[in-house]
């Protein structure tokens, strides 16, 4: 029995040892150069990037605030702002991506966000089932300047071609001005389980009580985390040949590198270990203008090829 027990614990040690040496080789395995999110030397936004906004549908004051206290969050936080902020997670797209294509096509590499307009669209113009197209159509409307952006969202009882079923966001540009557009919709009646995960039960997979939302607004919280990671996209890779992994058309960005991840050890149905506000009970990982909490995804690494987290 003695020898027994003793091939027994030999056994159990050996695997642990394999179990921490396999840990360290997935630790220090870094992919090959051609399975990376890497530059393709093409241009990224810099400089002042002035942003226009539409809201297309049913938006109330206080939904609209959501987002534009976020907009005016993105730009290097204020000395004595509350930390972690929206401005540091900016501030690790400028190090991570702006800076480093800047200075590689010779060009100033600071970047200052401008909140340029907002204008409504409430009776919904082209009607409430859209097509790609047409959302190009709107972007178009509100006239970006030249390396600016504009900014379409709709309501929560308009349909957008692909919505829910194959994206919750798109970003795109336009070639004749150089100017770039990002779509985003209000998921919270149509899908807020794939849009606005973790803030409602997710559709499929390992399932969690949801986590509150920070500005208690499921449908609008979803909006900014899908809105981050269109930014993130769109400074990056604004043309499609910047920063991106993949082929075109379906690559993988700065922030869609990490899905699912906005904490620290996130895995597959856990979105990572969050801070949570003491008086609400809400998760979040960035604190914005006007006492706003946001909460916002992982950037890619592409030097370390990790997700970069702000908690």
């Amino acid at each position: 029995m003695a020898t027994i027990a003793l091939v027994v614990v030999a056994m159990v040690l050996s695997l642990a040892q394999l179990s921490a040496g396999s840990r360290r080789l997935m630790e220090l395995y870094v992919p090959p150069e051609s399975d990376r999110l890497t530059y393709h030397q093409g241009g990224v936004l810099s400089g002042d990037i002035p942003v226009s906004i539409l809201w297309y549908g049913k938006f109330t004051p206080a939904q609209r605030s959501i987002v534009s206290d976020f907009v005016v969050s993105l730009n290097s936080a204020p000395d004595g702002a509350a930390t972690p902020s929206v401005g540091q997670w900016w501030g690790t797209i400028e190090q991570l991506y702006l800076s480093k294509a800047a200075a590689a096509n010779g060009e100033a590499a600071a970047t200052h966000v401008l909140l340029a307009e907002q204008v409504t669209d409430e009776q919904c113009s082209l009607g409430t089932s859209l097509t790609l197209a047409q959302i190009d159509q709107l972007a178009a409307s509100i006239g970006a300047k030249k390396g600016g952006i504009a900014l379409v969202f709709t309501d929560e009882d308009v349909a957008v071609e692909g919505f829910c079923s194959s994206r919750c966001g798109r970003h795109g540009s336009s070639a004749g001005d150089d100017s770039t557009h990002i779509w985003v919709g209000n998921s919270v009646k149509q899908c807020p389980g794939q849009c606005a995960w973790p803030f409602a039960q997710p559709q499929y997979g390992p399932q969690r009580a949801p986590l509150v939302a920070p500005n208690g607004n499921v449908g609008m919280d979803g909006m900014v985390m899908v809105l981050a990671t269109m930014v993130a996209g769109t400074v990056s890779n604004p043309y499609g040949d910047g920063y991106y992994q993949g082929p075109k058309g379906a690559s993988l960005e700065a922030c869609t590198a990490c899905p699912g991840v906005y904490g620290s050890g996130a895995y597959p149905g856990y979105a990572g270990n969050l801070l949570v506000d003491p008086t609400t009970g809400a998760s979040y990982n960035a604190n914005g203008a006007n006492g706003r909490k946001y909460l916002l995804p992982a950037l890619y690494d592409p030097a370390t090829a990790s997700c970069n987290t702000l908690v």
